[in-house]
């Protein structure tokens, strides 16, 4: 008998699964992703990627603003008896009431190893915090958020000051190629799933705009640790416009925290010292640091702290 699957989708992060789980004959018989939002002008409705995806490949997709206590939509889910439900960075709450309407529950690929990095951002804490390796969870989903027990976990080595885009697109190629794998095992009741220790647990957290900008009294590492982890929207001030940093590097310069110790817009922290790569002031396009240079007003002996 024809299986049915339930896919829950929002971001770029998921369109390489689901158009994996279509290409290999995995019968999607619902998609659901969040509402297309308007753009911050007003100008533009913006669709989720999900939903392009589906409407490129005829899958019928739905778009509730929210599914608790949605009568309409459990309605539908019952009505459809599904087998399984995956669910990939979808951007909502999955209440009891949801969870209990398909045969083999809700299967959700998480990006971190966990019981490390539950929560919102595992991939920009995990650069953040300047770990060595991370990787995917496939785990079945329950009420409290990110706790279920886990199936299989898959790891990956973060690269050499790797940014978020980069290592979200790498998981998603690897989330895509073994979740193959595990739906089979769990459609067979072939699959182990083994409980976290909630005592190794941390959390990833949400990211706070106020997180973006750059405070030099914090190491080289660390500062860029977060230019790379909250790629693209790491920034400082100075003379009351603010410039986004998009790449960085160490630095052997030697000088005080928040000064610009080179012509090359290199930067002294609390330790050591970074040089920015890629930078794009307010109201201008992003450049290269060679490029930048020549018209900034941003010179050696510059006190970015004071500014």
């Amino acid at each position: 008998m024809l299986k049915k699957i339930i896919f829950m989708g929002t971001p770029y992060f998921a369109v390489p699964i689901l158009k994996s789980l279509y290409q290999n004959g995995y019968p999607i018989s619902v998609v659901y992703t969040q509402p297309p939002r308007k753009s911050h002008r007003g100008q533009k409705i913006n669709k989720s990627p999900v939903q392009s995806l589906s409407e490129t490949l005829n899958i019928e997709f739905r778009t509730p603003s929210s599914l608790k206590n949605n009568m309409e939509e459990i309605k539908f889910l019952q009505n459809l008896n599904a087998d399984l439900a995956i669910v990939v960075a979808y951007g909502q709450i999955l209440e009891t009431e949801i969870l209990s309407l398909t045969k083999k529950g809700f299967i959700n690929i998480h990006a971190s190893l966990l019981p490390k990095w539950r929560g919102a951002a595992p991939i920009q804490r995990s650069i953040m915090n300047l770990d060595k390796q991370t990787g995917l969870s496939i785990m079945k989903i329950t009420e409290k958020l990110d706790t279920g027990p886990v199936c299989s976990s898959y790891t990956l080595d973060l690269l050499k000051n790797e940014n978020t885009e980069s290592l979200s697109n790498r998981l998603s190629l690897l989330a895509a190629k073994k979740i193959l794998d595990d739906i089979d095992a769990i459609l067979e009741d072939k699959a182990v799933f083994n409980n976290q220790d909630d005592s190794k647990a941390t959390y990833a957290n949400k990211i706070l705009k106020s997180e973006g900008k750059i405070d030099w009294s914090e190491s080289s590492k660390k500062i860029i640790g977060k230019i790379n982890g909250l790629y693209p929207n790491c920034f400082f001030i100075y003379k009351g416009e603010r410039y986004k940093v998009f790449k960085a590097e160490p630095s052997n310069k030697i000088g005080e925290a928040g000064y610009i110790l080179s012509d090359n817009l290199e930067i002294g922290c609390k330790e050591g010292s970074i040089k920015i790569l890629e930078i794009q002031r307010e109201g201008k396009r992003p450049q290269k640091i060679n490029e930048f240079i020549f018209g900034s007003k941003i010179k050696k002996g510059s006190n970015l702290k004071d500014a």
